[in-house]
């Protein structure tokens, strides 16, 4: 994008984009006070590294900010950080932060940054470089802001999600996935089975149905239509109870007070993906939301009894370790291990009695 026509504006004129993907992570109310806005940028997308940078070179006149003027608004759609800085180091009062955190300028450095560098456009010209910048370029966006960002290139410039990636220098089958993410959001939101704004945590973790979408599990247990179809409605209307209760898994819900089963993606969100394919396991975790119980009943017992047999051997031998500094001569304790002895004998006398029935018919079957 070519930034032969850089005009300077009054930074006090300039707006933000209440667009900006970016932004669409966060739960910011409907109608935000411009210091809303400055203090989850500066919370979350690290301004105080461009306030320091800002304060101790000036703003840099060769990169302008973007602005679109609409509905009388001159809004900034490339940018946000950088405005959000230079109106910090103006008035920093606008943001809560522990003193020091803001360098003073002085009133001539203030003076030069009242007005700043921009080039007036529209989103539909300046979407390609935007979009470059921030998806594979310096700045990077997170998975949710680029879903965001795809989907609305998409829907009001009429973009096909291959020309898109081809722009903005990523591959088809990661911009596929990312819009597949965000259409399922927004079914969710039309059939009033998920509300972004419900969600139990401030952050919204976008990979979790992003990268969830992905595994076969949870895509069959909501019914997924190929990533390859661009279409709005990516789920089957049949399958709403599903698409509800996995929303909650992964989101919970403030107005339900349910916190989600799926804390962090690794492991949480694989567990799930195999809990999902086990009928037992599901009606576990709907009964009890418990997903490491649901967890341990998705996985086949053969696992399960191995690693039982090494964890128990594990403990016994740390105790082992820990006898002549750790038994008090306790007799409850002497008993408890009588107990195990009396457990590990049955157990090895069962396994032995097993192991030479298959063996039986194992020869039999040979025969």
């Amino acid at each position: 994008m070519a930034f032969d026509d850089i005009q300077s504006m009054n930074t006090s004129e300039l707006t933000f984009d209440l667009e900006n993907p970016r932004l669409a992570e966060f739960n910011l109310p409907q109608n935000p006070e411009e210091a809303n806005i400055i203090q989850v940028l500066w919370d979350m997308m690290d301004v105080r590294e461009l306030v320091l940078s800002i304060a101790a070179s000036g703003f840099f006149q060769h990169e302008p900010l973007i602005v679109t003027q609409e509905k009388g608004k001159n809004i900034v759609i490339e940018g946000n950080r950088r405005l959000a800085a230079v109106k910090i180091l103006i008035k920093p009062e606008l943001i809560e932060t522990p003193k020091g955190h803001i360098p003073n300028i002085g009133k001539r450095a203030k003076r030069e940054i009242r007005r700043l560098p921009t080039v007036l456009s529209t989103r539909e010209k300046s979407w390609r470089y935007i979009g470059f910048k921030h998806v594979n370029g310096p700045a990077k966006w997170g998975s949710y802001a680029k879903s965001e960002y795809i989907a609305k290139v998409n829907r009001e410039f009429g973009v096909s999600l291959e020309d898109i990636a081809m722009q903005i220098g990523d591959t088809h089958q990661t911009v596929q996935k990312l819009f597949r993410g965000i259409m399922v959001i927004e079914q969710a939101e039309r059939m009033k089975v998920f509300d972004r704004n419900d969600r139990w945590q401030r952050h919204f973790s976008f990979s979790h149905i992003y990268t969830g979408l992905g595994y076969k599990g949870i895509n069959t247990f909501i019914g997924l239509r190929s990533e390859s179809e661009e279409e709005k409605d990516p789920v089957p209307h049949s399958k709403k109870s599903e698409l509800e209760e996995l929303f909650l898994w992964l989101y919970g819900s403030r107005s339900k007070e349910t916190q989600p089963v799926v804390r962090t993606q690794n492991p949480d969100l694989r567990n799930l993906n195999a809990v999902v394919m086990n009928r037992e396991a599901i009606a576990a975790l709907r009964t009890t939301r418990n997903l490491d119980h649901a967890h341990e009943i998705s996985r086949p017992s053969s696992n399960v009894f191995e690693e039982s047999l090494h964890d128990a051997k594990r403990s016994l031998q740390k105790a082992h370790s820990l006898l002549s500094t750790g038994y008090d001569g306790s007799e409850t304790l002497r008993k408890v291990a009588g107990d195990i002895a009396n457990l590990a004998d049955d157990l090895f006398e069962e396994m032995g009695r097993k192991q030479s029935r298959l063996k039986s018919r194992r020869g039999e079957r040979a025969r």
